[in-house]
């Protein structure tokens, strides 16, 4: 494992699913609400298509003895939900992204008893123990038809390695 691979290795989490684990699919070919699911920001993003990219917010590495150091990531999700809906109501695509968030907080959350994302990291929104969600004010984007945005952050710790 490199640090450098940390946002394919999360990205490959929230695209993975097992129909026996009880964690939500969160790609729209596997049933869940995104249409794409990348790691690192495109020049150009797609229109009018619910998007999640997986983006490295920090990289901090912390000395836990003499010789011993870990790498711990800061993810942030940045989530593109677009804002029009058949019926021309705001409210149904912004309950639909308060939807595809929480199967997102379920799938950051990861399996009873296993917090390392299927072994791709030591731990995952362990260290600090919270998850984030922050949404940007729908007021900017409504009027203009634009797409509803929102983040969520959280922290993964990679093993330890000697250095």
């Amino acid at each position: 494992m490199s640090s450098a691979d940390a946002v394919a290795r999360e990205t490959a989490w929230l695209t993975a699913f097992d129909p026996t684990d009880g964690l939500p699919a969160l790609h729209a070919s596997q049933g869940g609400p995104f249409e794409l699911i990348q790691g690192y920001l495109p020049r150009t993003p797609q229109q009018r298509r619910t998007q999640l990219y997986v983006i490295r917010k920090r990289l901090q590495e912390v000395r836990t003895a003499h010789v011993r150091r870990m790498a711990r990531h800061w993810f942030e999700l940045r989530i593109v939900w677009p804002s029009s809906s058949p019926s021309g109501a705001a409210e149904g695509p912004q309950q639909a992204l308060d939807e595809a968030v929480e199967l997102v907080l379920q799938r950051v959350g990861g399996l009873m008893l296993d917090k390392t994302h299927g072994g791709r990291f030591l731990s995952v929104a362990e260290d600090p123990a919270e998850v984030t969600v922050e949404y940007a004010d729908p007021t900017d984007s409504l009027p203009n038809r634009a797409d509803l945005l929102c983040t969520v952050s959280y922290a993964a710790d990679d093993a330890e390695i000697n250095g």
